[in-house]
């Protein structure tokens, strides 16, 4: 077999494609240090890759936290509940929330004309049921094809384990989307799952994950938990990457090349599942 020309070598250099992920990441931050990609562009495109790696399950609103609505609530009652949380759509139970049997859309109840003319199950279109394993990338693109923007989430034995919509998709690969009903919503920065670990927001302060978790981390240079992980790093971390400070063992969920977004924070001893272990 012939050895490849001098010319031949110097073209698969330059024109040479990135044969795997790794490679793929390194040129796309070399193409950005070179000024050929700008930094959103760069974090947008992170995030893309990073949605077939991330599974419902991480960016789910679990159980507890879902706003449902009783199929058989009162109309007024359900007009304050949309007045307080501004949500635009909520699953409606018959009896308990694993009961889900559709979801209601806020818009439709501007055509009812009065409240004595309502009944719920006239207006309650269909649900659908994902796995908590479904990957972001997989249900983005059903989302699109059925124009579904909400979707419950079961667990292995059909229990509703939480719901996740298009937004909470979205937020994965292009950040946090704020609209003028975020500014005060600081309760949901952190949230528990059913194995113990907290799912933190970078952005949560020192002072609510001490409350949290009861530790007892100082303010030092910084004033959030993605400060703390920065300052004891020295340096951004990677997806998945752990991080073990004071007897707290924190995993990197979701971050770009300049900030971190999302983590998992428990005990050194709490378990990883095996779609949470970091990769080689």
């Amino acid at each position: 077999m012939d050895k490849p020309t001098f010319f031949e070598r110097l073209s698969s250099l330059l024109l040479r494609e990135p044969e795997d992920r790794e490679q793929l990441m390194a040129l796309l931050h070399s193409a950005h240090e070179r000024n050929l990609l700008d930094a959103d562009a760069l974090s947008i495109t992170e995030g893309a890759l990073a949605a077939s790696e991330v599974s419902v399950r991480d960016v789910m609103v679990p159980r507890a936290r879902m706003e449902v609505i009783g199929i058989d609530e009162p109309f007024e009652k359900i007009v304050a509940q949309i007045n307080r949380t501004a949500h635009s759509r909520f699953p409606v139970i018959d009896g308990d929330r694993d009961n889900i049997i559709g979801i209601l859309l806020a818009k439709d109840l501007l055509r009812v004309q009065a409240s004595s003319e309502f009944r719920m199950r006239e207006w309650v279109r269909p649900v659908v049921f994902i796995p908590e394993s479904k990957r972001l990338n997989v249900l983005l693109r059903e989302f699109r094809v059925s124009r579904n923007h909400m979707a419950i989430v079961v667990d292995e034995y059909a229990g509703v384990s939480g719901l996740i919509t298009i937004e909470d998709v979205l937020e994965q690969i292009v950040g946090e989307i704020e609209d003028e009903y975020d500014f005060d919503e600081t309760e949901d920065n952190i949230r528990i799952d059913r194995t113990g670990r907290y799912r933190i927001k970078a952005q949560t302060t020192i002072a609510d994950l001490n409350s949290a978790l009861g530790t007892h981390f100082g303010n030092g240079d910084y004033d959030t938990v993605g400060g703390l992980i920065l300052a004891h790093l020295g340096r951004v971390p990677k997806r998945n990457e752990l991080i073990e400070i004071d007897g707290i063992l924190f995993q990197v969920l979701r971050v770009d090349s300049r900030r971190i977004y999302t983590l998992f924070a428990g005990p050194v001893t709490c378990p990883l599942s095996p779609d949470d272990a970091p990769t080689a």
